[in-house]
C-alpha cells in the first residue's frame, strides 16, 4: 500500500480500473499519511477527509459496476487554497480572507469532481499568490523536498510539496507569473501552465485576472495531460508515439544571460540529451522580450492592487509586509500608462509569435536561480526582493507571451527545463514533453 503514495496518477487510475486498488483504501492511505507526516501541517492548510471519503466511496461503487467516468476516477489530488470549495474555507493564504467559506465549488473543481477525482484538501500558498518564493509567515511555509531549509517555490508551494512528499497523487495550482512552474522545478516535478482562458477562472480567487491560469503539478507528463482533461471535462492528449526527431527548439539566449551557473549547467546537460535524440536546437536572443519584461511591473502590480486595494488598506497590518508592499507598487501607476503597456504587450506578442512560428517550442531554464535559503529570505529584505524578482524572470516569459508552458526535471535537484509552446498548444507541448521526459528521466 505504501507504494501507492509514490505512483503516478495515471498508474493509480489503471490500478483502480483493474480492480487492484480500492479508491477508499487509497484515499485513506493519503489522508493518514498527510496527518502523520512531520510536514503535513506545513503543506495542507486543511484536509477534507469527509469529502474525500465520500468521493472515494462513490468512485469505488462505479469501479465495481464497470462505470468509471474517467481514467482518474478515484485518484486523490490536492487543491491550492484559492480554488473555491463549497462549505470549506478558501483563504488564499491570507488573514484578509480568514474564515471565507464559499457556497459552491469553483468550476474546475466541479469538472474534476465529475471526472471522479478525489479532493484530499487545500494546500498552503504564498499570500494572495503574489510571490514566486513560497514563503508565508501568515499561515505556513511548506518545506522544499530536497532540503527543508530552502524555499519551496511559489505561489503553489503546498500544491507542489503535497506531490513531492507523497501526500497527493497530483496537485492543482494557479500560474500568473510562474506559480505552477517554479515550485514544480524546485521540487523536481512536472508543471503545466495553460494558455490564459483555456481553463475557467470562475470560483478562483484572483491575483491578476488577465494573466491568471490554472494548471497541474504532477509526477509525469502523462499525469499533466490527464489532469488537464479532467479540469476541462475533455479528452486527454494522445501521447503515443511521441518523438524528439525533427522537433525544432529555440533556446532563448536572453534567459541564459540572466541565469546563474548551476541552473544553466543543468539546462545545457539536458539540451545535450535532447539533441542526441534528434531535436534540432537553435539559439537566439529576442531583444523585444526585454521590453516586455519591463512592462510587467506595470501590468501585474496595477491589476493586482486594483483588485485587492480596498481589502488591503482596510487592514494592512494583517499582511506579510513584503507582499503588501509589492501590491502597493501598483497604486503608483497612472491609468493611461497601464493601458499603453497592454497595447504594447499585445504588439510584442504578435511580433514574437511570428518570429518563432517555425519552432515547436522556446526552451530555457525554468528558473534562473536555485532555491534560496528560507531563513535568509525572511531576515534580509533586499535579498527577498531581489530573489523573488529573479525567481520569476524566466517563467514570466511564458505568461507575457501567453503560450502554454511546461517544466520538466533535468535530473539535477531543484533545476528544471521549460518549454514554451503556442497559444492553445497544450496537446503539442505535452507530446513534446513526454518525448523529452523519456530522455531526461524524472525524480
Amino acid at each position: 500500500m505504501a507504494d501507492w503514495l509514490r505512483m503516478s496518477a495515471g498508474d493509480l487510475g489503471r490500478g483502480i480500473d483493474k480492480g487492484e486498488i480500492d479508491p477508499v483504501a487509497l484515499a485513506e492511505a493519503y489522508l493518514d499519511a498527510a496527518e502523520a507526516h512531520e510536514f503535513g501541517d506545513r503543506i495542507y492548510a486543511r484536509l477534507t477527509r469527509d469529502r474525500a471519503l465520500a468521493e472515494a466511496e462513490a468512485a469505488a461503487k462505479r469501479a465495481q459496476a464497470g462505470q468509471r467516468v474517467g481514467p482518474l476516477d478515484g485518484v486523490p489530488v490536492s487543491w491550492k487554497d484559492l480554488f473555491d470549495t463549497a462549505g470549506i474555507a478558501t483563504e488564499a493564504g491570507s488573514a484578509l480572507l480568514k474564515d471565507r467559506v464559499p457556497s459552491e465549488d469553483a468550476k474546475v473543481v466541479k469538472s474534476a469532481t465529475f471526472q471522479g477525482l478525489v479532493s484530499l484538501g487545500k494546500t498552503h500558498m504564498s499570500e494572495l499568490a503574489f510571490s514566486g518564493l513560497g514563503l508565508n509567515p501568515i499561515t505556513q511555509t511548506p518545506p522544499n523536498v530536497n532540503d527543508p531549509a530552502l524555499a519551496p517555490g511559489g505561489s503553489s508551494s503546498g500544491a507542489a510539496t503535497s506531490v513531492a512528499f507523497g501526500l497527493a497523487a497530483a496537485g492543482i495550482g494557479s500560474d500568473t507569473g510562474g506559480s505552477v512552474r517554479v515550485p514544480s522545478a524546485w521540487n523536481d516535478l512536472v508543471g503545466l501552465k495553460t494558455t490564459h482562458g483555456r481553463l475557467s477562472l470562475h470560483g478562483v480567487v484572483p491575483l491578476a485576472a488577465k494573466f491568471d491560469t490554472v494548471g497541474p503539478l504532477c509526477r509525469t507528463v502523462e499525469d499533466a495531460a490527464l489532469i488537464l482533461a479532467a479540469l476541462e471535462g475533455g479528452r486527454a492528449a494522445d501521447l503515443e508515439g511521441a518523438s524528439l526527431g525533427g522537433l525544432r527548439l529555440l533556446v532563448l539566449e536572453n534567459a541564459i544571460a540572466e541565469s546563474r551557473d548551476a541552473p544553466v549547467a543543468a539546462f545545457e546537460t539536458a539540451l545535450s540529451k535532447l539533441s542526441a535524440y534528434g531535436a534540432q536546437i537553435d539559439r537566439r536572443k529576442i531583444p523585444v522580450l526585454e521590453e516586455a519584461q519591463g512592462l510587467s511591473a506595470v501590468l501585474y502590480t496595477t491589476e493586482a492592487y486594483g483588485t485587492w486595494r480596498d481589502l488591503i488598506e482596510a487592514d494592512p497590518d494583517a499582511m506579510f509586509a513584503q507582499i503588501r508592499e509589492r501590491f502597493r507598487a501598483g497604486g503608483e501607476v497612472a491609468g493611461a500608462d497601464y493601458v499603453a503597456a497592454w497595447r504594447r504587450l499585445d504588439a510584442i506578442r504578435a511580433e514574437v509569435r511570428a518570429e518563432v512560428a517555425s519552432y515547436d517550442a522556446i526552451v530555457l531554464p525554468t528558473t534562473p536561480n536555485m532555491p534560496p535559503d528560507a531563513k535568509r529570505l525572511m531576515e534580509d529584505e533586499a535579498y527577498y526582493v531581489s530573489e523573488n524578482l529573479m525567481t520569476l524572470r524566466n517563467t514570466r516569459y511564458g505568461n507575457l507571451l501567453d503560450g502554454a508552458a511546461l517544466t520538466l526535471p533535468t535530473g539535477t535537484p531543484g533545476a528544471g527545463i521549460m518549454f514554451v509552446g503556442k497559444v492553445m498548444g497544450e496537446e503539442r507541448l505535452l507530446r513534446l514533453g513526454v518525448a523529452a521526459e523519456k530522455v531526461l528521466g524524472g525524480r
